[in-house]
């Protein structure tokens, strides 16, 4: 997008940008949260010397006063220097740093973006020069010094760094959590100046310019933080900026790599067991599946503990469903970088399977589906017991989709294979509730694929199956002994419960006559001060 921009700068027969005014159409003014207050460029007197200033391409730094909000001719100030500064196309090439230097300067005042009608001049013009940055920044053929790289971060952090509004969205009326699915995100009304901002940071990143060993001390532990607190940002592309960013610091600064984990990691584990609410977690592992795919072998202890504790209990909130086919992606890579972490992974899934959300249990099966693909014979054996009997539960769902996808597995060659191999033990566990999905599930189509893998055990082991068969039908009178028994052990319960009330209040009324009857006079007893 941002070179759909730049294409609108006309350039001039030396390959020098203009400063025409032109269209924006490419960028809309829709977005998440507005800045703060108006931070204006103060300059003591007004440019009077701005024909000087074009000719020479430079200014003195103690000219600009950045200060509070404020209106009038310090506002007017700032387009006219703005204006002033000439072309960095149009200076030689000495001088051409120290009229970036002031540019970025410039480009540090930050407008207040709540109210689209105000100081609209003043933004164009910060605008244009910040696209001219970024034109600058894609064919710059020099490394940046260290002052240079001071001013950027410097500039950056003034435009990004903000604190995030809170949301209108947090619960609504009955106490559910925001889904994100359902609601309308804020979208951030500065964005057009933001794009731009992030376009020029993801370019210092990348240049080949940019000395990483001298960059590290500008893009440093606070700098990394300040950008992951803004992934909780509900503009869905500055959250897509900010993965492509982090992804790529990730790589370019090794230094910072067990930080950045360890950060993200801090993130998890207050979404999992605080809040439950996080606009970025999606995208945080879209930057971690890259991340694991990189991982050697064998897998550090580090790398292990950071599945256990961080990525398998994010299977535990509610609005996992935002961030599931990202989540997915990463416990399957880890799986398949080392295949002895898929009885862990497993048992990790049963821990957290859900017990009334059916769309979630839907899920679950999807997911265990492809660990499974990546599951070898071993780990299988480790898990089969307690994980078919979760399997049997799910197909007699009264929840035809939760059914279907549990009957699915057996659609997967590698875990038919690894079921039929191992039947001797599955069989007996999931025949009960096939057999009672054949007999009555009210679903045609869990029906017709439960007939199917019945068929697959048959064909398999025929004289197994009837074996099993036999044991199944001669357990199914026992079986509803035990259903009945359990119901009416439950309602003499219920018969107990409701008569030790009744009588805890006769014995009450019967031991304590006036403290019962003080207390019911009490109820009536107008209010002290009252008439």
């Amino acid at each position: 997008m941002i070179k759909q921009i730049l294409g609108k700068f006309p350039r001039k027969s030396s390959s020098k940008l203009s400063h025409s005014h032109h269209n924006d159409s490419n960028y809309k003014d829709v977005s998440v949260v507005a800045s703060g207050n108006i931070n204006s460029a103060n300059y003591g007197s007004s440019v009077s010397n701005s024909n000087q200033l074009k000719s020479s391409g430079t200014m003195k730094s103690n000219q600009v006063k950045i200060s509070g909000p404020q209106v009038g001719p310090t506002l007017v100030s700032y387009a006219a220097a703005c204006e002033a500064l000439a072309n960095l196309w149009d200076v030689p090439s000495s001088e051409r740093q120290n009229l970036f230097i002031r540019k970025l300067n410039m480009c540090s005042v930050v407008f207040d973006f709540t109210d689209p009608s105000s100081n609209l001049n003043e933004k164009d013009v910060k605008r244009r020069m910040l696209l001219e940055l970024v034109d600058y920044m894609s064919i710059v053929n020099t490394k940046f010094s260290e002052v240079a790289m001071q001013e950027m971060t410097k500039m950056v952090s003034a435009n990004l760094f903000r604190a995030l509004p809170t949301s209108n969205h947090e619960t609504n009326l009955s106490g559910d959590v925001y889904d994100p699915e359902e609601e309308e995100p804020t979208m951030e009304p500065s964005w057009k100046h933001l794009q731009i901002v992030y376009e020029f940071l993801l370019r210092f990143v990348t240049s080949s310019e940019t000395d990483a060993k001298l960059a590290k001390r500008y893009i440093d532990h606070s700098f990394v933080l300040r950008l992951l607190d803004l992934f909780n940002s509900e503009d869905q592309r500055e959250r897509e900026y900010l993965k492509t960013v982090l992804h790529r610091i990730y790589g370019k600064f090794m230094v910072h790599r067990p930080f950045i984990r360890k950060s993200i990691n801090n993130i998890f584990f207050n979404f999992i067991f605080e809040t439950e609410k996080h606009y970025g977690i999606a995208e945080l592992l879209e930057i971690l599946g890259s991340v694991i795919n990189g991982f050697a072998l064998p897998l550090k202890e580090e790398h292990k503990l950071f599945l256990v504790r961080a990525l398998i209990p994010l299977h535990k909130p509610k609005c996992m469903s935002g961030y599931h086919q990202q989540l997915s992606y990463c416990i399957t890579q880890f799986v398949e970088k080392d295949f002895k972490l898929a009885d862990t992974v497993i048992h990790g899934l049963l821990k957290y399977w859900p017990v009334t959300n059916s769309s979630k249990e839907v899920m679950f099966l999807s997911e265990l589906e492809e660990v499974l693909e990546a599951t070898q014979a071993a780990e299988f054996q480790r898990c089969m017991v307690r994980l078919f009997r979760q399997i049997g539960r799910c197909l007699n769902s009264s929840h035809f989709q939760v059914a279907e996808r549990a009957l699915f597995l057996w659609n997967n060659d590698h875990i038919r294979n690894l079921i039929t191999t191992n039947q001797k033990v599955i069989l007996p566990i999931i025949l009960p509730s096939l057999e009672k999905n054949a007999r009555g599930h009210w679903n045609q189509a869990v029906q017709s694929l439960t007939l199917n893998v019945r068929k697959v055990f048959s064909d398999a082991d025929q004289s197994f199956f009837k074996e099993c068969l036999a044991k199944c039908e001669e357990h199914e009178p026992k079986e509803k002994e035990m259903q009945e028994r359990r119901e009416l052990i439950w309602k003499r319960l219920e018969n107990v419960a409701a008569s030790k009330v009744l009588c805890s209040d006769a014995v009450l009324v019967s031991v304590f006559p006036s403290s019962v009857a003080i207390a019911t006079s009490t109820m009536h007893m107008p209010a002290i001060g009252s008439s």
